[in-house]
């Protein structure tokens, strides 16, 4: 028989990755010369959906991008890589998401996330996607989007039974409610939360 072939809805991020290389970092006020600039797609919930059309999957990516050239930059990899994107919406009120970078000469960086229009993600996006959403095996959602939509993506994916993955990155402190709504959680290694951070959110 055919292989079955996975079907995965993203609900997540696109950003633009903007690095600049340089030999230092700047000090505040000091204007530095670089000597590379490399413009990017990246994002988390973007890079998933391409790694998982790369791998054969039948991938449809949910989310949010501006009007602008940086949105173009997302088109054209969703196109190439075969992710489907019917369902994204180019907001016209706020920017495509970017991460400006610096990279000095050791290696280290300093970067800058900007959501924009992933933090304005909305209830009617993920309805218009209700159907594909229902119809996928797997739904990944990470945390660079409009919180309420991570736990409101999930709902929808679990009322149609479908199995949820979590991807709990940038680190922040989740509510019991939305870590049990999904099946799989996948932290990195390396992410904590600080301390403090966790005390002021309670």
């Amino acid at each position: 028989g055919i292989p079955m072939v996975a079907k995965i809805v993203v609900v997540g991020s696109f950003n633009t990755d903007l690095t600049s290389y340089l030999d230092r970092m700047p000090r505040p006020g000091e204007t530095l010369s670089g000597h590379t600039f490399v413009t990017g797609p990246g994002g988390k919930g973007s890079n998933q959906a391409v790694a998982a059309a790369r791998l054969a999957a039948d991938v449809t990516f949910v989310g949010r991008v501006g009007k602008d050239v940086f949105a173009q930059l997302a088109f054209d990899i969703w196109d190439r890589e075969g992710v489907k994107r019917q369902y994204v919406v180019a907001d016209p009120d706020h920017a495509t998401g970017v991460a400006p970078i610096f990279v000095d000469k050791h290696g280290e960086n300093m970067i800058v996330v900007v959501l924009g229009a992933n933090l304005n993600l909305q209830q009617s996006d993920i309805d218009a996607a209700a159907a594909a959403i229902a119809r996928a095996d797997v739904l990944i959602v990470q945390l660079e989007i409009n919180r309420n939509m991570v736990q409101y993506a999930l709902e929808v994916a679990r009322k149609s039974g479908v199995t949820t993955i979590l991807n709990p990155a940038p680190a922040v402190h989740l509510s019991p409610e939305v870590l049990a709504l999904a099946d799989y959680i996948t932290p990195n290694e390396t992410e904590q939360i600080g301390r403090a951070s966790c005390r002021e959110r309670v």
